[in-house]
């Protein structure tokens, strides 16, 4: 069932062009109860509706749903601490240095938020980035702040790996997640015969090459997309890691996306024990510039994406594609808002927070009169 004023706000902000195509859900106590698919998932180069299965680059929301979902299973089996030091796995080990898994986890590890490794890297490969993210330095001391950094994921991916006897990380999370959630439409790099199922992103990869340009980097030489991306992933690291990252690369429809983010609630966990699922609401960086949990931005952030609307302890993440996940876990309602605002639009993309704000107002109001 499809909320009407969800549904006609959305069809005014892909009319206003800040998306081709949104689909949402919205859950309660485990029930799906509105969703609806808009728009176009596909423009450029045909024509083709979303549905209520269109499977989105879910970008960002990999750090969450795979990545630290993976990290927490560890920690309840003993096999990774959040306190340990991540000195011996990185090239450095200088007491100034030192950096945790809780440190990589709320993005207080001092790294800058992005770097275009792929300009740096020899060739497109997914091992070797971890002999060059390895030896990358904080930009600030660890603990000084809260800076939202691509690396602080890669890093955790890549160590991951070596826990999992260095399986690739696609391959830990079908057999850890996806598999035991029996999720067919959830995974990096899908199948090229889904592809006109999936909603398409950007026409090669002016964003990130303008970013480059902006930080002074020679981009010349690189060999970049100019094609339309469309069933791979859009991060441009990711990309050069042939499509598998901590911090990017997960496709998923949005009931799948549902599925994973019932694992974060007590009372809907199929994978984690229900008193793990604390670590997810609970604020880690009290008196810092953002309130973060394992994971998640927490929605008592100033200006977060969540609105007023749920409750502070309420848990979420941004995917730059255009997607969002928010989790209120006491009133055990979840979120999901997928678009694909990289699509068929001139640079810049739509900044859409504003959206996503009064996507949850509306959603919120629209359960609590239900």
């Amino acid at each position: 069932m499809k909320a009407e004023k969800i549904s006609t706000f959305l069809h005014e902000r892909i009319a206003a062009k800040d998306f081709p195509s949104a689909v949402y859900l919205i859950a309660e106590k485990g029930e799906i109860v509105f969703q609806d698919a808009l728009g176009f998932a596909v423009i450029e180069p045909e024509r083709i509706e979303a549905q209520i299965d269109t499977i989105y680059d879910l970008a960002s929301l990999t750090k969450p749903l795979v990545t630290g979902l993976l990290c927490v299973k560890l920690v309840e089996q003993n096999k990774l601490k959040p306190g340990e030091l991540v000195v011996g796995y990185r090239s450095y080990a200088s007491p100034d240095k030192d950096i945790t898994v809780r440190d990589l986890l709320m993005h207080i590890s001092g790294f800058s938020g992005w770097k275009p490794f792929y300009l740096i890297a020899d060739a497109p490969t997914h091992r070797p980035m971890f002999e060059i993210t390895r030896k990358e330095l904080p930009e600030i001391e660890p603990l000084a702040r809260v800076i939202y950094s691509d690396l602080n994921f890669i890093e955790l991916g890549f160590l991951l790996e070596t826990r999992y006897d260095l399986r690739r990380l696609d391959e830990i999370a079908r057999t850890e997640i996806f598999e035991p959630l029996n999720l067919k439409n959830t995974f990096f790099n899908p199948p090229k015969d889904l592809q006109k199922r999936i909603a398409a992103s950007e026409k090669g990869n002016e964003y990130e090459k303008q970013m480059c340009v902006d930080l002074g980097y020679d981009v010349s030489k690189y060999d970049w997309r100019d094609y339309q991306i469309w069933g791979e992933v859009h991060d441009g690291n990711c990309h050069f890691m042939n499509g598998v990252s901590g911090h990017a690369g997960l496709f998923s429809t949005a009931e799948e996306t549902f599925k994973i983010a019932q694992q974060f609630l007590a009372s809907q966990t199929t994978l984690l024990k229900p008193e793990t699922c604390e670590l997810f609401r609970t604020n880690f960086t009290k008196g810092f510039n953002e309130a973060r949990s394992i994971a998640f931005q927490l929605a008592a952030t100033k200006d977060s994406t969540a609105s007023e609307a749920l409750a502070k302890d309420s848990f979420g993440h941004l995917g730059f594609t255009g997607t969002s996940l928010w989790i209120d876990p006491e009133a055990e309602r979840i979120y999901i808002l997928l678009t694909n605002r990289t699509h068929a639009r001139p640079l810049p993309f739509a900044n859409i927070n504003d959206v996503r704000r009064q996507f949850h107002e509306l959603a919120a109001k629209a359960l609590d009169d239900r």
